[in-house]
């Protein structure tokens, strides 16, 4: 079964396999406009941060453990 998507930019249907080599997108045009979209930040993946949140002392020490596994593992091969 091919599958078939639209491209985000332009709606164009797209075929997703191996030949379509901008994919998603129907074209690098395509393409470099979603990036410059990105770019002015027009394009956003988070949601804004909510001001009443409390973080728990637990939260940090989660957080400054996966921190310091992180950096024993950065200058690993």
């Amino acid at each position: 079964m091919t599958l078939k998507v639209n491209c985000p930019t332009c709606q164009t249907n797209v075929i997703w396999n191996e030949s379509s080599e901008h994919r998603p997108f129907c074209s690098k045009r395509c393409q470099l406009i979603d990036l410059g979209e990105w770019s002015f930040e027009n394009n956003k993946i988070s949601s804004p941060m909510k001001v009443d949140a409390e973080i728990s002392p637990d939260m940090i020490e989660d957080v400054e453990a996966m921190l310091a596994a992180n950096e024993q593992d950065f200058f690993k091969e």
